[in-house]
């Protein structure tokens, strides 16, 4: 059975008003069932950078050992900022061996610590995936580039893309085809795939609560469809949905549509 790990951690964030991705997952975990669902209690304070290139680090590392801890087959984490995925995927059960990872993110997330212009680790939590960056916090052994498939990223910084070599990269119309992330995944001869989706990855028509829109993106039910198709064909070893960040209690009612149809789609 499908289980449901809440990890409302706001310090990867570069966005201003980041305490909102608190909100944002509770505002997910009221409608997710009860027995099926933990909520991580992650630390409400900043935290240091502890001398390194990554801001509130010591607060990022607290909440990844709770996640270790926390770690189970088949889990759906919901955050929080992309970067609850690092520490995802550094848990998870049975290792990253035989993994893909599908990445569904508007942006890069493709920094270093010295390329960073804000030190915030979501901006580098695929660069992390990838075993690269902030040792402390990258994953080990990172997921090989030609395992890695992209979703609808359209807004790069210009240090992140020769970052991006090597990676299979779909974009917004790519997705028309239900089939063609299913095809993308298995040509990486993966046996196992998770899937990241920040939810800026839609089309800001279609969702309000997101900390940095970019126009042009997905509609939920080409995702939702193309992540189903995925599921038919490549087993799925656990996914993430982040990035919610609802201005007001109304504006969450309003996006939630949309998220619980990505909810489905996954779990």
């Amino acid at each position: 059975m499908v289980r449901f790990l809440v990890v409302p951690q706001w310090q990867g964030s570069p966005a201003a008003r980041a305490m909102l991705l608190v909100d944002g997952a509770s505002a997910i975990a009221g409608d997710l069932p009860r027995a099926a669902t933990t909520v991580l209690d992650v630390p409400v304070e900043a935290g240091e950078s502890l001398g390194t290139g990554v801001r509130r680090l010591s607060a990022l590392m607290r909440t990844r050992e709770l996640v270790d801890a926390s770690m189970s087959a088949d889990t759906v984490i919901i955050g929080g900022d992309c970067s609850v995925t690092v520490a995802a995927l550094a848990a998870l059960p049975g290792g990253t061996d035989d993994l893909a990872v599908v990445w569904c993110d508007a942006h890069a997330d493709m920094h270093t610590p010295d390329t960073s212009p804000s030190g915030a680790f979501s901006g580098m939590a695929l660069r992390a995936v990838l075993g690269e960056g902030e040792t402390q916090l990258a994953v080990t052994p990172g997921i090989p580039r030609d395992r890695v498939v992209t979703v609808g990223m359209r807004n790069l910084d210009d240090a992140e893309l020769t970052a991006l070599d090597g990676l299979t990269q779909l974009s917004v119309e790519d997705l028309e085809s239900p089939d063609a992330l299913a095809d993308a995944v298995e040509a990486t001869g993966a046996r196992r795939v998770w899937v990241h989706i920040d939810v800026d990855v839609l089309d800001p028509a279609e969702i309000a609560g997101v900390s940095s829109p970019a126009p042009f993106g997905l509609a939920p039910a080409a995702l939702s469809a193309a992540i189903r198709a995925l599921r038919a064909r490549v087993p799925l070893a656990g996914a993430t949905i982040a990035g919610f960040a609802p201005r007001s209690p109304a504006d969450a009612v309003d996006d939630l549509g949309a998220l619980l149809r990505l909810v489905g789609a996954v779990a």
